[in-house]
């Protein structure tokens, strides 16, 4: 039988070993989220823009790059995909502030760390909650608001949107592609590495006469710097199996091929336009050169204004690239959005690159300066290769129409001022 005081010298060895000072010593358990961040609707700024919806509907438009009508209206469509049940521990945060905190990432490309104080929500959070909320913006306006051509019909009716405004037949849209930064994958290496020195994935993009997107492609790597990147978009593999339903000549202005205009980045081919080299150009292929600028334009103008109006593409986006994926997608389709609700707030005239064909001038838009150094560049050039003459013969055709029954009135002075772009 164990005596008194052998339990006696037990405890006490216990003692020493802090067996009964563990529990004493234990540290203090932090709390989940910290107070303020706990104090969502009495701190968050969507008290505030409740106030100046009505007194300062500038200032809203500005903080949230639209009107409340559109954000009511955004709200409406994307909140069943964004919805989250109250738990017994905390309320879920709403759809309202999940889609307002979206909105300003997007328009200011403000870090998440920075982002709390406005949204009182936790980095942590925002880091699930953005991308899926841009996923969730894409999935609710894709179908209305970056729909596809899937008829002659619907191409002839962006054909004769570009004929009608910048006085080129038969185009299905303008082609252009730039470099969106990320912060380097883990393990990728030099997989996204780009031609100007940073990691990046690549946005391709057809634009209409309108500024709207017809197609984007976003996921290319950025080592694939120039056009190239367009053959592994399911756009090139359509219209290279002939699926795209295009018109056919028959049906086309002066029975020429049905085109796509794009610069010197992209290669070539019998259904994509691009402007011939500037050695020793003769007057009519300076011509074409013109004509195809006024066009291609368009493109221009569109990528201009969607880095000009979200700031995100003015950082690096420090996401996996299938989230960037999403956040550039829904980039876009909300520039389709207001370019389509609020075209003349959203870009006013003097935002885009014009002409003056009286001075024979270009004038700038506005976008050219607020354009981000570093980020958002230009796909390269693709090498210079000798067409194919089918190839050849689709773009010979064009100038011979532009030098003839499709020239303008003004075009002769236009290039005679050397203001091709």
């Amino acid at each position: 039988m164990i005596s008194s005081k052998q339990v006696a010298a037990a405890v006490i060895i216990l003692d020493e070993c802090g067996v009964f000072r563990r529990k004493k010593n234990r540290k203090k358990r932090e709390m989940w989220a910290k107070n303020w961040l706990l104090s969502r609707d009495r701190f968050t700024h969507l008290n505030l823009l409740n106030f100046i919806r009505n007194d300062r509907p500038d200032d809203y438009k500005n903080y949230f790059r639209m009107s409340d009508e559109n954000f009511r209206y955004l709200l409406a469509k994307v909140k069943p995909f964004i919805v989250k049940q109250d738990t017994v521990m905390r309320n879920a945060i709403t759809p309202e502030a999940r889609i307002a905190a979206t909105l300003r990432f997007l328009a200011t490309g403000w870090s998440f760390e920075d982002l709390k104080f406005a949204t009182i929500i936790s980095p942590q959070a925002l880091g699930k909650i953005i991308p899926e909320t841009c996923k969730a913006i894409y999935k609710a306006l894709k179908d209305e608001y970056l729909k596809f051509p899937t008829s002659s019909v619907e191409w002839q009716n962006i054909a004769k949107d570009f004929e009608s405004m910048w006085n080129f037949p038969n185009c299905g849209g303008a082609l252009d592609g730039r470099h969106v930064a990320i912060v380097k994958p883990a393990n990728e290496g030099s997989y996204y590495f780009n031609y100007k020195g940073y990691h990046s994935v690549v946005l391709l993009g057809l634009v209409d006469a309108n500024l709207t997107f017809i197609m984007a492609d976003v996921g290319c790597n950025g080592r694939v710097s120039d056009g190239g990147g367009i053959e592994e978009t399911t756009f090139y593999r359509t219209l290279k199996n002939g699926a795209l339903a295009l018109p056919k000549n028959d049906d086309t202005v002066g029975n020429m091929n049905f085109v796509f205009v794009a610069d010197e980045a992209f290669a070539l081919r019998e259904n994509i336009l691009k402007p011939f080299p500037c050695k020793d150009l003769t007057h009519e292929k300076q011509i074409f050169n013109y004509r195809l600028s006024r066009a291609r334009r368009c493109a221009e103008n569109a990528f201009g204004v969607l880095a000009a109006r979200f700031r995100i593409f003015h950082t690096t986006i420090n996401m996996q690239p299938l989230k960037v994926n999403d956040i550039v997608m829904a980039c876009v389709v909300l520039h389709n959005f207001l370019r389509r609700n609020h075209g003349t707030q959203y870009t006013p005239g003097s935002m885009l690159d014009r002409e003056d064909l009286e001075d024979t001038d270009v004038v700038e838009g506005d976008w050219r300066n607020e354009q981000p150094e570093g980020h958002f560049d230009m796909i390269c050039s693709v090498r210079q290769v000798t067409p194919a003459t089918e190839v050849s013969a689709s773009r010979d055709k064009y100038v011979e129409y532009f030098n003839g029954p499709g020239k303008v009135p003004f075009q002769n002075r236009m290039v005679g001022n050397r203001l091709v772009r």
